[in-house]
């Protein structure tokens, strides 16, 4: 028997069925990562080869800034789980939030590495999201065009507050 959902899930409910899946041995092994809109429903996203080697790169140069950086973690957001190719949180995120599956505050960095699936619709969706959830920062990397965008509350960014040196992540 299949469950009919008539509203969309809370944040608590949306958090169990994540953990649950994170749990189950039948998603083990599945490439790319997954995300759950507010209805419950699994968004998958393969990644190409290049796409893993930027969030790599980008992963190393977030290492200026201390505290931890991550590749794919999950964070609970109005528009349901969303999962940031790479994220970057302060050791104070880190001692008050610890390893929380899924967040429910995003870290400070919320970073996603564009894919040829991805829309400018959903692209600004997330960026949304991710703001409104809490983080001081989204930035938007385009490997087609080897550029790098940056968002705040107050929207597009000339550039981070954080000091990161983002040169050759593209080579």
């Amino acid at each position: 028997m299949h469950e009919v959902i008539e509203a969309p899930l809370s944040s608590e409910d949306l958090a169990a069925r994540y953990r649950a899946l994170c749990d189950n041995p039948c998603y083990a092994n599945i490439p790319g990562k997954i995300e759950l809109d507010v209805w419950g429903r699994m968004v998958m996203s393969p990644a190409s080869s290049y796409h893993s080697a930027l969030q790599a790169a980008v992963v190393g140069k977030l290492a200026i800034l201390g505290g931890r950086a991550f590749v794919e973690l999950s964070v609970i957001t109005s528009v349901g789980i969303l999962v940031p190719d790479v994220a970057w949180a302060s050791d104070e995120f880190m001692r008050t939030r610890g390893f929380e599956t899924p967040y429910t505050r995003p870290p400070e960095l919320c970073i996603e590495v564009v894919s040829p699936s991805n829309s400018r619709k959903e692209l600004r969706e997330k960026i949304a999201a991710y703001l409104e959830a809490g983080a001081a920062e989204v930035w938007i990397v385009f490997p087609e065009s080897k550029r790098i965008e940056f968002h705040g509350a107050e929207g597009l960014l000339p550039r981070s507050q954080y000091a990161v040196d983002l040169t050759n992540i593209f080579s």
